[in-house]
C-alpha cells in the first residue's frame, strides 16, 4: 500500500463488533479495487492524532462509531448539512486536502425504507419515533427531510426527548412511553431507535394491535434480524423494515467517497452479513 492507495477504517471503542469491515472488504473484492479497510480501536487520547494522520494519505477516510461521533467534529475542516442536522459524524472523507465529515445514516434509513415500503411517503402522515438517543437524531432528521405532517417522539425521559426535538425538529411532539398506546391508531409509521430488542437486551414491550392495517413498523436493531417487535408486526400483516438494510445502505455513500465507485447492496452481501450475525448470536 502506498500513500496514494485509498485507505479506509472504522474507528471506535470498542469496535471489534462492527460489520463495516465485512461490508467494505466485500465491495473491494467484488469491484477488484486496490485499497484497504481496517479496524482501529482508539483510546480517547489517540483520536485526534489518528485523524491528523489521515492527512498524510492522498485518499483516506473512516467510519466513526461510538463513542466518537461527536468528538471527531472539532478535528475536521468542515461538516456537511446532514452531519450538521444530525449533530454527529459517522463518515470522514478527504477532498482537496481537506478532511470533511458527513452522516450517512439519514440516507441509509430513507433508502432502505423506500425499498421495503415503496410509496411510503404517500400514505404516511403521522410518525412515532421510539427513543431519544444518538440513533434517534438521524431518524428524526430523516423524517424531517421527508416533510411528515405529525411527528411524535416517545421516550421514558421526557426532558431528553424535548432536547432532541428542540435541536432537530421543534414541530415534533414529545410524549411519554406510557402514552404511545393512545396514539397508535393514528400512526402510519412507527420506528424503534432504541437498543430494546437487541440480543442481550430486554424487548420493547408494545402492543401494536391498534395500528392501522397500512402501517409500517421499522426497527433499527439488526441483531437479531427479526426482533420481537418486527415479528409481532409481521403476525399482524403489517409492512416491516429491519435494521440490517439501514446498516448496509448507509455504507454505500462512504465507500463511494473513498473508493470512487457507488457499490450495490446485493442479496449475496446481505446473506454474508446475516451469516456473521447468526454466528455471534
Amino acid at each position: 500500500m502506498t500513500l496514494d492507495t485509498p485507505h479506509a477504517y472504522v474507528i471506535g471503542c470498542p469496535v471489534k463488533h462492527s460489520r463495516s469491515p465485512l461490508i467494505h472488504r466485500y465491495w473491494l473484492k467484488h469491484y477488484h479495487l486496490d485499497g484497504s479497510y481496517d479496524v482501529a480501536e482508539l483510546a480517547p487520547e489517540q483520536l485526534a492524532p489518528f485523524i491528523e494522520r489521515l492527512r498524510a494519505f492522498e485518499n483516506a477516510g473512516t467510519n466513526v462509531t461510538l463513542p466518537y461521533k461527536l468528538d471527531v467534529m472539532p478535528c475536521l475542516d468542515d461538516i456537511d448539512s446532514d452531519a450538521r442536522n444530525v449533530g454527529a459524524v459517522n463518515t470522514i472523507y478527504k477532498c482537496n486536502d481537506m478532511l470533511l465529515g458527513t452522516n450517512t445514516d439519514v440516507y441509509g434509513f430513507l433508502t432502505h425504507l423506500s425499498l421495503s415500503a415503496p410509496g411510503w411517503q404517500k400514505t404516511t402522515n403521522t410518525v412515532i419515533i421510539i427513543g431519544a438517543g444518538g440513533a434517534a437524531r438521524a431518524i428524526l432528521s430523516a423524517v424531517k427531510k421527508s416533510i411528515i405532517n405529525k411527528v411524535y417522539i416517545a421516550n421514558r425521559t421526557i426532558s431528553r426527548a424535548q432536547i432532541l426535538a428542540d435541536e432537530i425538529h421543534p414541530a415534533a411532539e414529545v410524549v411519554k412511553m406510557s402514552e404511545v398506546p393512545d396514539i397508535l391508531s393514528s400512526a402510519d409509521l412507527i420506528i424503534n431507535t432504541t437498543s430494546l430488542g437487541m440480543v442481550g437486551q430486554p424487548p420493547l414491550e408494545l402492543d401494536l394491535s391498534a395500528l392501522p392495517a397500512h402501517s409500517i413498523v421499522a426497527d433499527i436493531v439488526y441483531s437479531p434480524l427479526k426482533t420481537r417487535l418486527l415479528q409481532q408486526a409481521e403476525n399482524l400483516d403489517l409492512v416491516t423494515v429491519d435494521g440490517l438494510g439501514m446498516l448496509l445502505h448507509q455504507a454505500v455513500r462512504g465507500f463511494e467517497l473513498w473508493f470512487g465507485i457507488r457499490p450495490e447492496v446485493t442479496d449475496e452481501l446481505r446473506r454474508l452479513v446475516e451469516k456473521s450475525l447468526e454466528a455471534d448470536s
